[in-house]
């Protein structure tokens, strides 16, 4: 099984992720992880994220097919917030047949800005990319995900306030 996340910038994809790899004996890809490590210091803007994810892209998508037919199930810490990423993990999944699952972390933006303070705190490093600015310029392509995409879908609700389980 394939399963990939879709969440705002601060949602907690990488979070989820990670418990989801735990909880399901799962291997875990996280693209920040090949951008740092095959690119490292390159990632100063949108822009570049754009260009270096779309450089990784063609290598990772065999790696995890390969993964998926081994009966390994694969945790994907990839963005799928836009229409042609998420058609990028159908493309990988339905070439070979594959069960997957998106979840879905519906996040208000007011929460997700608390969680890129947060982040940015603990983590000095990402003071460059993880800004309000960066966030809003970001959500700007933000497509939620719709059932008419047909994707097996578990959405998480969260906000300042309550947090829910469809």
């Amino acid at each position: 099984m394939l399963i990939f996340l879709c969440g705002k910038m601060g949602a907690g994809k990488t979070t989820k992720s990670r418990a989801l790899a735990k909880e399901r004996n799962a291997v875990l890809l996280c693209e920040d992880q090949w951008i740092e490590t095959l690119y490292p210091d390159q990632v100063r803007s949108l822009q570049d994220y754009i260009k270096y994810s779309n450089r990784i892209k063609p290598i990772v998508k065999p790696l995890v097919q390969n993964i998926l037919t081994t009966g390994t199930p694969v945790v994907m810490d990839f963005p799928a917030n836009t229409i042609a990423q998420r058609e990028w993990f159908r493309a990988i999944f339905s070439e070979i047949g594959a069960d997957h699952e998106l979840i879905y972390l519906d996040v208000s933006n007011q929460l997700c800005l608390k969680q890129i303070e947060k982040r940015r705190n603990e983590q000095p490093e990402r003071n460059a990319t993880d800004t309000e600015e960066i966030f809003t310029q970001v959500t700007k392509y933000f497509v939620a995900p719709s059932e008419e995409e047909g994707f097996n879908m578990v959405r998480i609700s969260r906000n300042a306030y309550h947090e829910s389980h469809d």
